[in-house]
């Protein structure tokens, strides 16, 4: 094309722009390109990504209140932080009373008290409302790695612990029901839906099944080549979720009358290193992702149909030692070693 030929507009083509319609014109196009970047919010939080910060040591467990309103942090600083999931994420209380490092803590089914598992031995039992310690429990002889409890029926605990036993605590009394013996140190522990069977992961590799009642063996999960570091069931109460040191998530059909093969599907994509931290792992409430924590500073989410890590979350400086899912919201959260928080929403 000759540029030469090309006839030159007049004079009355030229539309002339003012300095205000200038002006205008330039943060209509900075409004727009900032409103096109942003991605769409799916959830309530103040901020996409909130940042919680108090702990003094590494953080082991972290859970949210049922209702979604709160939710509770604990680790090696023997304390438990109570956090508002919205607005500022303010600290509203600070529990304490154990005298060694909290491995484990969950909510009561109606949320109105907490357990913990520690290293002094023994474990609590919380209250939330006034923030106090209602019990201490003391039975084992050892660090107490992990506690569970009931979702239905009588208020009961399960706890696996160093001492190779598997205690069940009526909340109610302070000394354990009934004890089982597992060989090798138990270091995750969940309840059935029903509470008439108990599943215990340890360092022997396999997940083991129990009967509450007659606390004989029903059967074992094998699979996994290392360390079991945390087990959760699913919410219908059909599905086992482990994680291990092998590198792997598995999930396992739990249900009466399953095949003898009962692993389902394999996750990988994060990292257990030599710190050999309890990692736990959490599904996410209509089951269809799940999450486990990685030594490698990344939260993971699969994708349980596909298999797919759907998520690969930077941020945290230290071992993600556990994830947990919102309740009623597309929000994660995340606690480390690093002695921090992250809560973050996904796509909903």
């Amino acid at each position: 094309m000759v540029i030469e030929n090309k006839r030159k507009a007049e004079d009355s083509a030229v539309v002339l722009v003012s300095k205000k319609q200038k002006n205008e014109i330039a943060q209509k196009n900075k409004q727009n390109s900032v409103l096109q970047s942003a991605p769409p919010r799916t959830s309530n939080l103040f901020a996409p990504i909130m940042q919680l910060e108090g702990h003094e040591g590494e953080i082991f467990s972290v859970e949210f209140h049922p209702e979604g309103q709160y939710l509770a942090s604990a680790g090696f600083d023997r304390k438990i932080f109570m956090w508002a999931v919205y607005g500022e994420c303010e600290n509203v209380s600070v529990l304490s009373g154990h005298t060694g490092a909290i491995t484990e803590l969950h909510f009561s089914t109606d949320g109105s008290n907490m357990f913990t598992s520690s290293t002094d031995h023994t474990l609590g039992l919380w209250d939330v409302v006034t923030s106090q310690r209602i019990k201490k429990y003391k039975g084992h002889t050892t660090f107490v790695n992990c506690v569970q409890g009931a979702r239905r029926g009588p208020q009961l605990m399960c706890s696996g612990s160093d001492d190779s036993t598997v205690r069940i605590w009526d909340v109610r009394k302070k000394q354990s029901v009934s004890s089982i013996n597992t060989t090798y140190q138990t270091t995750a522990v969940c309840f059935s839906d029903t509470a008439e069977q108990i599943f215990s992961g340890g360092i022997d590799n396999d997940i083991k099944v129990w009967d509450v009642r007659t606390k004989e063996l029903l059967y074992a999960l094998r699979g996994h080549t290392d360390t079991v570091t945390g087990l959760s069931l699913s919410n219908d109460g059909s599905y086992l979720l482990s994680n291990s040191m092998d590198n792997s998530i598995r999930i396992w059909d739990v249900r009466p009358y399953a095949p003898v093969d009962r692993c389902l599907k394999v996750f990988s994509g994060h990292q257990h290193n030599f710190e050999k931290n309890l990692l736990r792992c959490a599904w996410s409430p209509d089951g269809s992702k799940v999450t486990g924590g990685s030594a490698d500073r990344f939260v993971y989410i699969w994708d349980t149909t596909s298999r797919r890590i759907i998520y690969k979350l930077p941020g945290h400086n230290g071992s993600i030692n556990d994830v947990k899912f919102h309740p009623n919201e597309p929000i994660v959260v995340s606690g480390s070693s690093d002695k921090q928080l992250f809560l973050g929403e996904i796509d909903s």
